[in-house]
Protein backbone atom coordinates (compact mmCIF):
# COMPACT_ATOMS: atom_id res chain seq x y z
CA UNK A 1 0.00 0.00 0.00
CA UNK A 2 1.19 3.37 -0.77
CA UNK A 3 2.04 5.71 1.89
CA UNK A 4 0.68 8.89 3.21
CA UNK A 5 2.62 12.02 2.38
CA UNK A 6 2.55 12.77 5.66
CA UNK A 7 4.17 8.62 6.47
CA UNK A 8 6.53 9.73 3.67
CA UNK A 9 7.94 12.79 5.25
CA UNK A 10 8.10 11.33 8.81
CA UNK A 11 10.21 8.35 7.04
CA UNK A 12 12.86 10.79 5.83
CA UNK A 13 12.90 13.15 8.42
CA UNK A 14 15.89 11.12 10.20
CA UNK A 15 17.80 10.89 7.39
CA UNK A 16 17.06 14.83 6.78
CA UNK A 17 18.79 15.92 9.75
CA UNK A 18 22.16 13.68 9.06
CA UNK A 19 25.10 15.42 9.27
CA UNK A 20 27.10 16.34 6.41
CA UNK A 21 29.78 13.75 7.67
CA UNK A 22 27.27 11.12 8.72
CA UNK A 23 25.27 11.38 4.84
CA UNK A 24 29.31 11.28 3.31
CA UNK A 25 29.56 8.15 5.44
CA UNK A 26 26.32 6.38 4.72
CA UNK A 27 26.43 7.85 1.06
CA UNK A 28 29.82 5.61 0.64
CA UNK A 29 27.77 2.43 2.18
CA UNK A 30 25.41 3.02 -1.24
CA UNK A 31 22.76 4.51 0.65
CA UNK A 32 20.29 6.12 -1.68
CA UNK A 33 18.75 8.95 0.74
CA UNK A 34 22.28 9.69 2.03
CA UNK A 35 23.41 10.47 -1.35
CA UNK A 36 19.88 12.92 -1.87
CA UNK A 37 20.86 14.66 1.48
CA UNK A 38 24.36 15.55 -0.29
CA UNK A 39 23.00 16.60 -3.36
CA UNK A 40 20.43 19.07 -1.82
CA UNK A 41 23.42 20.31 -0.28
CA UNK A 42 25.57 20.96 -2.99
CA UNK A 43 23.44 21.20 -5.82
CA UNK A 44 23.48 25.17 -6.03
CA UNK A 45 26.56 25.58 -5.64
CA UNK A 46 27.56 22.92 -8.34
CA UNK A 47 24.94 24.57 -10.57
CA UNK A 48 26.50 27.72 -10.11
CA UNK A 49 29.64 26.62 -11.04
CA UNK A 50 29.10 24.89 -14.22
CA UNK A 51 26.74 27.97 -15.14
CA UNK A 52 29.43 30.16 -15.12
CA UNK A 53 31.96 28.31 -16.56
CA UNK A 54 29.66 27.65 -19.87
CA UNK A 55 27.55 30.59 -19.85
CA UNK A 56 24.89 27.95 -21.08
CA UNK A 57 21.85 27.66 -18.44
CA UNK A 58 20.81 23.96 -20.53
CA UNK A 59 24.27 22.93 -20.50
CA UNK A 60 25.12 23.50 -17.00
CA UNK A 61 21.98 21.48 -15.60
CA UNK A 62 23.24 18.69 -17.71
CA UNK A 63 26.89 18.90 -16.31
CA UNK A 64 25.43 19.29 -12.67
CA UNK A 65 23.82 15.87 -13.25
CA UNK A 66 27.01 14.67 -14.76
CA UNK A 67 29.16 15.87 -11.85
CA UNK A 68 27.00 14.12 -9.24
CA UNK A 69 26.71 11.23 -11.28
CA UNK A 70 30.43 11.30 -10.92
CA UNK A 71 30.33 11.70 -7.21
CA UNK A 72 27.90 8.81 -7.26
CA UNK A 73 30.47 6.92 -8.96
CA UNK A 74 33.83 7.78 -7.07
CA UNK A 75 32.08 9.28 -3.54
CA UNK A 76 34.03 6.09 -1.92
CA UNK A 77 37.59 7.02 -2.64
CA UNK A 78 36.72 10.65 -0.50
CA UNK A 79 39.33 10.41 2.34
CA UNK A 80 38.62 13.39 3.94
CA UNK A 81 42.05 14.97 3.48
CA UNK A 82 40.53 18.23 2.35
CA UNK A 83 36.54 19.36 2.86
CA UNK A 84 33.89 17.73 0.98
CA UNK A 85 32.68 20.50 -1.01
CA UNK A 86 35.98 21.27 -1.93
CA UNK A 87 36.85 18.05 -3.62
CA UNK A 88 33.17 17.86 -5.10
CA UNK A 89 33.54 21.29 -6.55
CA UNK A 90 37.19 20.02 -8.36
CA UNK A 91 35.22 16.96 -9.31
CA UNK A 92 32.60 19.36 -11.21
CA UNK A 93 35.25 21.34 -12.65
CA UNK A 94 36.97 18.68 -14.42
CA UNK A 95 33.40 17.00 -15.66
CA UNK A 96 33.08 21.52 -17.17
CA UNK A 97 37.06 21.18 -18.72
CA UNK A 98 36.22 17.45 -20.36
CA UNK A 99 33.34 18.87 -21.72
CA UNK A 100 34.64 22.19 -23.43
CA UNK A 101 37.92 20.19 -24.53
CA UNK A 102 35.05 17.64 -26.27
CA UNK A 103 33.67 20.76 -28.25
CA UNK A 104 36.94 21.54 -29.02
CA UNK A 105 36.97 24.92 -26.99
CA UNK A 106 40.06 26.46 -25.71
CA UNK A 107 40.48 25.99 -21.87
CA UNK A 108 43.16 28.47 -22.04
CA UNK A 109 43.50 31.15 -24.87
CA UNK A 110 46.16 28.63 -27.20
CA UNK A 111 48.99 31.80 -27.51
CA UNK A 112 51.26 31.46 -23.99
CA UNK A 113 51.62 35.36 -23.62
CA UNK A 114 52.92 36.34 -20.59
CA UNK A 115 53.58 40.08 -19.46
CA UNK A 116 56.62 41.50 -19.48
CA UNK A 117 57.44 43.74 -15.37
CA UNK A 118 56.20 46.92 -17.94
CA UNK A 119 53.03 45.38 -19.09
CA UNK A 120 51.80 43.83 -15.54
CA UNK A 121 49.80 45.84 -13.74
CA UNK A 122 51.80 47.34 -10.43
CA UNK A 123 50.03 44.82 -7.77
CA UNK A 124 50.41 41.23 -7.57
CA UNK A 125 48.43 39.31 -10.42
CA UNK A 126 47.14 36.57 -8.21
CA UNK A 127 45.57 39.78 -4.96
CA UNK A 128 42.68 40.10 -5.21
CA UNK A 129 40.87 42.70 -7.30
CA UNK A 130 40.43 46.11 -6.71
CA UNK A 131 36.74 45.35 -6.12
CA UNK A 132 35.93 44.67 -9.42
CA UNK A 133 32.28 44.40 -8.64
CA UNK A 134 32.39 47.51 -6.61
CA UNK A 135 29.22 48.66 -6.55
CA UNK A 136 27.80 47.40 -10.18
CA UNK A 137 24.88 45.35 -10.27
CA UNK A 138 25.98 42.13 -9.80
CA UNK A 139 23.45 41.12 -13.57
CA UNK A 140 25.58 43.14 -15.01
CA UNK A 141 28.62 41.38 -13.79
CA UNK A 142 27.15 38.17 -14.25
CA UNK A 143 26.52 39.40 -18.00
CA UNK A 144 29.84 40.27 -18.71
CA UNK A 145 31.63 36.95 -17.34
CA UNK A 146 29.27 35.17 -19.52
CA UNK A 147 30.77 37.65 -22.67
CA UNK A 148 33.96 36.37 -21.92
CA UNK A 149 35.91 33.85 -24.59
CA UNK A 150 35.80 30.49 -22.28
CA UNK A 151 39.35 30.21 -22.19
CA UNK A 152 39.62 33.62 -19.87
CA UNK A 153 36.01 32.75 -18.53
CA UNK A 154 37.31 29.52 -16.77
CA UNK A 155 40.42 31.55 -15.49
CA UNK A 156 38.11 33.74 -13.73
CA UNK A 157 36.00 31.77 -12.72
CA UNK A 158 38.14 29.05 -11.11
CA UNK A 159 40.91 31.99 -9.69
CA UNK A 160 37.95 35.01 -8.36
CA UNK A 161 34.69 33.13 -7.96
CA UNK A 162 35.97 29.60 -6.65
CA UNK A 163 38.94 30.92 -4.86
CA UNK A 164 41.66 28.62 -6.26
CA UNK A 165 45.04 29.82 -6.60
CA UNK A 166 47.53 29.80 -9.62
CA UNK A 167 49.05 26.93 -9.07
CA UNK A 168 46.31 24.65 -7.89
CA UNK A 169 44.56 26.16 -11.61
CA UNK A 170 47.68 25.47 -13.53
CA UNK A 171 47.31 21.73 -12.19
CA UNK A 172 43.67 21.34 -13.00
CA UNK A 173 43.92 23.55 -16.52
CA UNK A 174 47.08 21.88 -17.55
CA UNK A 175 48.82 25.30 -18.03
CA UNK A 176 51.55 26.88 -16.76
CA UNK A 177 51.25 29.03 -13.19
CA UNK A 178 52.60 32.39 -15.20
CA UNK A 179 49.72 31.49 -18.27
CA UNK A 180 47.14 31.68 -15.34
CA UNK A 181 47.97 34.64 -14.39
CA UNK A 182 48.60 35.98 -17.60
CA UNK A 183 45.01 35.01 -18.79
CA UNK A 184 43.34 35.94 -15.57
CA UNK A 185 44.68 39.71 -15.74
CA UNK A 186 43.43 39.68 -19.53
CA UNK A 187 39.81 38.40 -18.45
CA UNK A 188 39.93 41.35 -16.01
CA UNK A 189 40.97 43.94 -18.61
CA UNK A 190 37.84 42.48 -20.35
CA UNK A 191 35.64 42.54 -18.25
CA UNK A 192 36.09 46.26 -17.06
CA UNK A 193 35.71 47.14 -20.62
CA UNK A 194 32.52 45.36 -21.08
CA UNK A 195 31.26 46.85 -17.73
CA UNK A 196 32.16 50.73 -18.80
CA UNK A 197 30.66 49.96 -22.24
CA UNK A 198 27.21 48.82 -20.35
CA UNK A 199 27.32 51.80 -17.99
CA UNK A 200 28.06 53.95 -20.68
CA UNK A 201 24.98 52.52 -22.96
CA UNK A 202 22.72 52.76 -19.83
CA UNK A 203 23.75 56.05 -18.92
CA UNK A 204 22.75 57.34 -22.90
CA UNK A 205 19.36 55.52 -22.56
CA UNK A 206 16.38 58.25 -21.66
Amino acid sequence: MRPEKGDLTDARQPQDRLSEAEAIEKAKQGDAQAFEVLYNLHKRRVYSLCLRMTANAAEAEDLTQEAFLQLYRKIATFRGESAFSTWLHRMAVNVVLMRLRKKGLPVVPLEETIETEEEAPKKELGGEDAKLAGSIERLQLERAIERLPPGYRTIFVLHDVEGYEHNEIAGIVGCSIGNSKSQLHKARLKLRDFLKTSRAEKARKP
